[in-house]
């Protein structure tokens, strides 16, 4: 508990902490959440290490191997992405590449950054500060993935249905899912697992987007026959979604 209480005092060195552990560990993430990137002392640095290291160590990690292949190179997997111990995890990322700065928030956007740690922001507001503007919109970075079991975090801005999806939508998607999966085999990854891109906040529906994702990564598979990919979903409906069209029994 002095570590998590040592993190928060240098994040908000006048608050007022809670007394259970379960409490201070919510406090934590959430200052985590609204953090604005700056130049943090040598020891913040390894306390929060140390602590995410801690809570990963805690929880059980899938890897690779304990799933199955259901198609040539692909694998689909119901689970929390972060545990998920791979080459390389997307993120479904908003133009500024920053994180979800809503505290606590359920987004993916979120999940990862808090398990990755501060250093994720500084290394995403690094890439956005040195192309001299926001992300793209079916455009893929790729930053390390600190904290994380995957060594590797693709950050990927999918688009945001306003009212109905567009032939440019659906262009737009499978462009994240393509330059996700030529930025994995630039790096020379073996294993890449995608969530389910632009569904849930950005509204694109689960169906459409999920025909679009197994279309563009099977396409890609063929020519690339080293490269593994996962498809992560977390929510029922999209698992259901996935084993139809990939002719899984349910």
């Amino acid at each position: 508990m002095e570590r998590v209480e040592k993190l928060i005092a240098y994040l908000a060195p006048d608050l007022e902490l809670p007394q259970a552990k379960e409490e201070q560990e919510w406090v934590l993430r959430a200052l985590m959440n609204i953090w604005e990137p700056k130049a943090m002392p040598q020891e913040f640095w390894e306390l929060q290490d140390a602590y995410l290291q801690e809570k990963l160590a805690q929880g059980q990690l899938t890897r690779l191997s304990d799933l199955q292949e259901i198609a040539p190179q692909i694998y689909l997997w119901q689970g929390d992405i972060t545990t998920l111990q791979v080459d390389a995890i997307v993120n479904a990322a908003n133009s500024q590449l920053l994180g979800c700065f809503v505290p606590l928030h359920r987004c993916i956007d979120n999940a990862i950054h808090s398990q990755a740690g501060l250093k994720l922001r500084l290394a995403c507001q690094k890439i956005i500060a040195e192309q001299g503007q926001l992300e793209a919109t079916g455009q893929a970075k790729l930053t390390e993935g600190y904290n994380l079991p995957a060594p590797y975090v693709i950050h990927t801005v999918g688009p945001i249905i306003q009212d109905q999806v567009t032939a440019e939508d659906e262009k737009l998607l499978a462009s994240s899912y393509q330059h996700g999966l030529e930025l994995a085999v630039k790096q020379g990854l073996s294993s890449i697992a995608f969530c389910c891109i632009s569904t849930g906040e950005f509204r694109f529906p689960n169906q459409l987007a999920a025909e679009i994702a197994i279309k563009t990564v099977r396409a890609f598979v063929k020519e690339h026959p080293q490269l593994k990919v996962v498809f992560n979903v977390f929510k029922d409906n999209d698992l259901a979604i996935y084993q139809e069209l990939l002719a899984i029994p349910s």
